[in-house]
């Protein structure tokens, strides 16, 4: 199969598939795949843990249950995750492990054919490619004179994707029927709300599915040529994408381009957070976390939140550990987030730095029976920022434990 991609044989439609989707091999890929990413158990209840213990069994269970036919998914646990800075929650699926270990290997046997003809600008999960790449063209494009851009959002885009228009495309390049059946089946398992309510998935890949980020991307493969074919310079990660432009006239072009492909498509382009920004004008417009404003770019405001928000959680006055503990705690996080917005411009991690000081100080007062919330000059003179240096506190804006 791989020596066929090889030879980049146009057009190519693939008949003999399923024999690879239940084999033991990918299978037990597909099960490393999953333990790797962890995660929460589906409606069975099972863990990876409790499914590694009996590796074997479970294995020999599934690839009996595929080949045989008797193989069905179970529903997705539903999960509400809150969206930052709003009172809206979004949709989360959770499947149970075999059906995530299935889902694996399933997306080891079809992601190398849809691999070679993914658009060069699509970031979102696939191999070697990720958000820092996607930010990076998106610079390179804005030096390059290309800075009227187009934010687009795509309107509940996972939830949304018709299921029989995804099909369709799905059999441009899969003429094998049981590894096209298995995929409706998962499309159309649907979800138990609260562990009790099932309700039906007429429409939409549910996010926290395995299979689903290859799906959205073969989905909107059609249109990321598309826009690439009308001179548009496109960057997208999964449902969140730009397109920039050299002038005002031809982003309006493109956004009514995008209304009318998104509408056949059975999607929505949001009316009021799809815009057209000149940023060489001093206009502003985020992406993948990052705020771009006249030349320069720092975390968007919703990522400063998320990392305060955990940054409150590491640094409550009544928790009972250790400071050294704590420093420990919030440096992998703090590393973590510099890892990505270490490129911000340094005031705004200057910031962060100041609210972390503030939440550890306002600890140690606590410790003392003082009042305060660490903001008082006391505390400053007490525990000045090189003391924390001291304590090896890990500092965003030095990008280090040394504070110069």
């Amino acid at each position: 199969m791989l020596a066929r991609l090889e030879e980049n044989e146009p057009g190519i439609k693939w008949f003999r598939l399923w024999d690879k989707v239940f084999s033991p091999r990918t299978l037990e890929g597909g099960f490393w795949a999953v333990w790797r990413n962890g995660g929460a158990p589906g409606v069975d209840g099972e863990t990876v843990r409790q499914f590694e213990e009996e590796l074997k069994e479970q294995l020999q269970k599934l690839s009996q249950e595929l080949r045989s036919g008797q193989y069905q998914p179970a529903p997705a646990r539903r999960k509400w995750i809150p969206k930052l800075g709003t009172t809206e929650k979004r949709p989360l699926g959770i499947p149970t492990v075999r059906d995530r270990v299935v889902q694996a290997a399933l997306k080891a046997v079809i992601e190398p054919i849809y691999e070679r003809e993914f658009a060069p600008h699509s970031y979102g999960f696939r191999p070697g490619r990720g958000c820092r790449e996607a930010v990076a063209r998106v610079e390179e494009l804005l030096k390059e004179g290309y800075t009227v851009v187009v934010d687009a959002d795509l309107k509940s885009y996972f939830d949304t994707i018709p299921h029989e228009q995804l099909l369709a495309k799905l059999r441009e390049r899969i003429a094998d029927g049981k590894v096209l059946e298995l995929i409706q089946r998962f499309l159309q398992a649907g979800v138990l709300e609260e562990l009790r309510d099932w309700k039906p998935t007429v429409s939409g890949t549910p996010q926290g599915g395995v299979i689903s980020p290859l799906l959205s991307n073969v989905y909107l493969n059609e249109l990321d040529h598309a826009v690439a074919a009308r001179g548009g310079q496109m960057v997208r990660y999964a449902d969140d994408f730009v397109v920039l432009c050299r002038d005002g006239s031809e982003a309006e072009a493109m956004v009514s381009f995008l209304r009318e492909w998104t509408s056949a498509a059975g999607l929505t382009l949001h009316p009021t957070k799809t815009r057209v920004v000149d940023w060489g004008q001093g206009q502003s417009f985020e992406f993948l976390g990052w705020h771009f404003e006249r030349g320069h770019k720092w975390p968007r405001e919703k990522s400063q939140e998320k990392l305060r928000e955990v940054i409150r959680q590491k640094t409550r006055r009544t928790s009972g550990q250790s400071l050294e503990h704590v420093v420990e705690d919030l440096n992998r996080t703090l590393r973590g987030w510099f890892g990505y917005f270490g490129a911000s411009v340094k005031s705004r991690l200057r910031e962060q730095d100041q609210f972390v000081r503030r939440r550890l100080r306002a600890i140690l007062c606590k410790r003392q029976k003082r009042p305060g919330s660490g903001r008082a000059q006391l505390a400053h003179r007490q525990w000045p920022n090189a003391w924390f240096a001291q304590q090896g506190l890990f500092s965003l804006e030095h990008g280090s434990c040394e504070y110069g």
